[in-house]
Parts: C-alpha cells; sequence; structure tokens
C-alpha cells in the first residue's frame, strides 16, 4: 500500500528497480505524487486561523482557541458515506460525496453544541485514478467550507485487488471544541418543551442499501426524472449531498436555551430522537406536520413500506431537530429560515410513565 499521511506520498528510494516493481503490482507513484500536488491546493482553500501546519507531515498541527473556555472539551466523531457511493459509481458523480462525509462527522458532533476544529478524510481504492480523488476531496475540502473547519490531512491509499476497477471507499472524522459549561446533553429537557425539525435535502447518507434495491426494482435508470421532480433525475435526487447545519444552528447555540438536539440519520426518527431525552420524558412527534419531500413517498410505494418503516430507516425530510423550550420555539424557526432551510415545530415533549410493573413505556411516540 502506498499511502498518503496528510496528503503526501511515502516515495520508493531511487534504486533501479525498486519504483517498478510497486509499479508492476499495481501501485502507481507518479499517479500518487501529482495527486498530492492538487491535494495540496484544495486543503489550503480551508485552513483556518488554528493550522499551524503544512501537508506533508507525519500529523497535522491544530492550535485551538480556549479563550473564554473555563473547562474545554473535545468532542470527536467519524463516519463514512456508506453504500451511496455505489450509485456515485453508477453515475460516475464524485463531486458531493465529500460533502457528504463532513455532513456525517460535523453534524454528530454540533448535537452536543461543539464547535467544528478540523476535519480528516480517507480515500482507499484499488488503483489511483488522479482526477477522481481530486474531485472526491474536492467535495470534502466543500465541505469543510460549510461547517467552518479546517481540512488537516488525510490519508490515500493505493491498493490492489481490495476495490473492484473504478470504486473506492471514504471515510473521516472530525475533533471540535466546547466549554463544559455549554454542552448539550439533553438533562435539561422536560414536559412542555418544543421540538424543532429542520429540513434535509433528500435521503441523505442512510438507508441506500434498500433505496438501491427499490431502485433495481423499479426498473428506473439513473438518468430518468425522477417521479415527483420535473427537473430532476433520479440521479440528482438520490445524490444530493447531506446538509451541513452548522452554519445555521451555531447562532442559535449563543443566543438560545437549546436543550438537546439530533442528528437524524440511521434508524431515523425512533432511535435517533430517544438517544438524548432523559428517561422521564418522552417525544411525541405529528408525521406530516413538515412537507415530506416526493422522493420518501416514491421510496415507500415502490418498496410497500409502512411509514412507520419509513420513519425507522430514512430521515423522512427532517434532518436534525432540536429541543428547546416551546416559548424559544417560533423564533428559532424563523432564524433557521433565515439560512434558506424549512424548520417546522414538529412535536413536543411530554412526561413518560411507568406501567403497572414499573418497566417505562415507549420513549417516542409519532401520530400519523
Amino acid at each position: 500500500m502506498v499511502g498518503t499521511n496528510s496528503f503526501f506520498i511515502i516515495k520508493e528510494n531511487n534504486v533501479a528497480g525498486r519504483s517498478q516493481a510497486y509499479e508492476d503490482a499495481g501501485v502507481s507513484i507518479d499517479a500518487g505524487n501529482a495527486l498530492v500536488e492538487r491535494l495540496k491546493g484544495l486543503a489550503a482553500t480551508v485552513q483556518t486561523r488554528g493550522v499551524i501546519s503544512e501537508i506533508g507531515g507525519f500529523g497535522g498541527l491544530f492550535r485551538p482557541d480556549l479563550g473564554g473556555m473555563k473547562e474545554p472539551l473535545l468532542v470527536a466523531s467519524t463516519d463514512g458515506v456508506g453504500t451511496k457511493l455505489k450509485l456515485a459509481f453508477a453515475a460516475n458523480r464524485h463531486g458531493t460525496v465529500g460533502i457528504d462525509l463532513v455532513a456525517m462527522s460535523v453534524n454528530d458532533i454540533l448535537v452536543q453544541g461543539a464547535t467544528p476544529l478540523f476535519f480528516l478524510d480517507y480515500f482507499a481504492c484499488g488503483r489511483l485514478d488522479v482526477d477522481t480523488c481530486a474531485t472526491v476531496v474536492g467535495g470534502v475540502a466543500e465541505g469543510c467550507r460549510q461547517a467552518g473547519c479546517a481540512l488537516l490531512g488525510g490519508e490515500t491509499a493505493e491498493m490492489p485487488d481490495m476495490y473492484a476497477p473504478g470504486e473506492y471507499d471514504l471515510a473521516g472524522f472530525c475533533v471540535g471544541l466546547v466549554d463544559n459549561a455549554r454542552l448539550v446533553d439533553g438533562s435539561g429537557i422536560q414536559a412542555g418543551d418544543a421540538i424543532v425539525g429542520i429540513a434535509a435535502s433528500g435521503v441523505h447518507s442512510n438507508g441506500y442499501s434498500l433505496v438501491r434495491k427499490i431502485l433495481d426494482k423499479s426498473g428506473l435508470s439513473l438518468e430518468e426524472p425522477m417521479p415527483g421532480y420535473p427537473d430532476k433525475s433520479v440521479a440528482d435526487v438520490l445524490l444530493a449531498p447531506t446538509v451541513i447545519y452548522v452554519e445555521a444552528v451555531r447562532p442559535l447555540l449563543r443566543d438560545m436555551a437549546i436543550k438537546g438536539m439530533a442528528h437524524i440519520t440511521g434508524g431515523g426518527f425512533y432511535d435517533n430522537i430517544p438517544r438524548i431525552l432523559p428517561a422521564q420524558v418522552k417525544a411525541r412527534i405529528k408525521f406530516q406536520s413538515w412537507p415530506v419531500p416526493p422522493v420518501f413517498t416514491w421510496l415507500r410505494e415502490q418498496g410497500n413500506l409502512s411509514w412507520p418503516e419509513m420513519l425507522q430507516i430514512f430521515n423522512c425530510g427532517i434532518g436534525y431537530t432540536i429541543i428547546l423550550p416551546q416559548a424559544q420555539a417560533e423564533e428559532a424557526i424563523n432564524r433557521i429560515k433565515a439560512f434558506n432551510l424549512g424548520a417546522w415545530q414538529i412535536g413536543t415533549v411530554e412526561t413518560r410513565h411507568r406501567d403497572g410493573q414499573g418497566a417505562w413505556g415507549e420513549q417516542i411516540a409519532i401520530d400519523l
């Protein structure tokens, strides 16, 4: 394997026969070196004040600004893009999956009130295509711009025979910072609080094994018009990048009493919202208090799924939720809309009760 530690290809010593032997084994050092020069430029576009190292070292260096923090906490998350990549391969569209990659991690640490500091990615392939990799990392850089964090480095691994021709895998992680006093952990959530939902751009990056199965069964090609979207193809809709919520949510964290947040990813509503709720309360969601995008109706009908099943698997149009006092809900919604994102009050928090044997009831109820 030849890797780029912080986008830097380790070159073979110029000993006769060694580099050619590696080329013969399926690893192109020249392609790796060409890629490095392109990735350096991409990383430079998303450097922030804390970055104190240049691309090319063994590790990226970052000096966080701890001013005004009494008890700073680091928050980290890692994720991938999953089988959504299969659609990117089939459509030969690689420009937005990097945004998905960044979104999956930065949205997760945002849930706890953290400001993203930096991101690192991992791109693995069987044979390095410089243009494809640079396009993917260009999407990563765009995701970092949207999140306001630095692209501190990464790793590019060329591993012959590990991946099918033309395919690759992506993973990455983000590190953020929050003062312990401003940590959002859901502990203050109480009955009567409002649940505000923020719009998703589409399916985001979860449930694509099922999406691909449904698409295959439907017989639609990626370039045909998507039902419900007169001006968009199937590929346009299913490869729409995940929304990064940092820009819209951070001002609310500064000015409002945000008690809890949830990123609606794998597991949909039923698995993600209860993760932030104290034991004594439950969430009651009013389904269709927001406009459900047509892609989810199409998936439900083509997949012969019920709405409860859909809400267990997909975001169904809500990519992120915020729990705050009812008195602040309308203001929060209006401020989110100023960032060109849809926002609605989609539910409330209620008291959770025990049954006759002392067991808790369900922690989320969705009124269909």
